[in-house]
């Protein structure tokens, strides 16, 4: 929960070599924008590019987690069923914005042709015999997200490190725009469609109140060793009351 931007990459060539170089581009602008860091590029392909091969603390496995696609299935009983789907190669890297933000993964992963899956899902004695279906997935993809609100703690700076933080990540994504790669932009601040940042610091200040009042009332429900990121912030008891006192009396 909290201020969000949510995009997706989409690369429509087969070669990695295409990939490759697209990614090279992205990752030398991430450089000169001012990410706190910005980490090495990693190609893994087959068994390696799968999450499920790696540990918890593995560095590399909220980027492989992310990479999983969904394939929309039709069985032979009619219905349609969601897969998931482990990328054959991804090639990308990490960025972290700054102090309170989320990591912000830039990669393009590409996947199967086809995953076997069982015919008959709904049947009660459905049938162990696999049969190959078409994922769908075509060419280069990435869909991922950063949360940059808790950014705005006044600990890691406060609504100036937040905007840098979600400047940057944006920055980047106009750069893939240029690159012809971006696919689509959700900016949970409007930014990205308005691109007024007073406007933005606004939105992170209203989401800080939203949040800490609701945060407020799960602690009361369930104590105080209820935890959120917004718990954190040293003004979280006044935010939660500005929240309140937002609200249009209900008398």
């Amino acid at each position: 929960m909290g201020l969000t931007i949510h995009y997706s990459l989409q690369l429509n060539l087969e070669k990695a070599e295409a990939a490759r170089m697209v990614i090279n581009k992205l990752h030398s602008k991430a450089k000169d924008l001012p990410f706190k860091k910005v980490g090495d590029i990693i190609d893994l392909s087959g068994e390696k590019a799968n999450f499920h091969n790696y540990n918890p603390n593995n560095e590399h496995r909220w980027m492989l987690i992310q990479a999983i696609a969904t394939a929309r299935v039709k069985a032979n009983d009619g219905g349609e069923y969601h897969y998931d789907v482990p990328p054959t190669r991804v090639i990308g890297f990490e960025t972290y914005p700054g102090d309170g933000s989320e990591p912000a993964n830039f990669s393009l992963a590409t996947y199967p042709k086809t995953i076997e899956i069982t015919p008959y899902q709904n049947h009660p004695h459905r049938s162990s015999v696999l049969v190959k279906k078409r994922t769908n997935l075509k060419g280069w993809s990435w869909s991922s997200f950063c949360k940059t609100q808790y950014a705005s703690n006044p600990e890691c700076g406060g609504v100036n490190n937040f905007l840098k933080c979600h400047l940057c990540v944006v920055s980047l994504l106009d750069y893939a725009k240029e690159l012809g790669v971006l696919e689509e932009v959700c900016d949970e601040g409007d930014y990205w469609d308005n691109r007024n940042i007073e406007e933005l610091a606004k939105q992170v200040g209203e989401w800080n109140c939203m949040i800490a009042s609701f945060v407020g009332q799960l602690k009361d429900a369930f104590g105080d060793d209820f935890q959120a990121p917004i718990t954190e912030f040293q003004n979280f008891e006044h935010l939660e009351a500005s929240h309140a006192q937002s609200q249009p009396s209900s008398n």
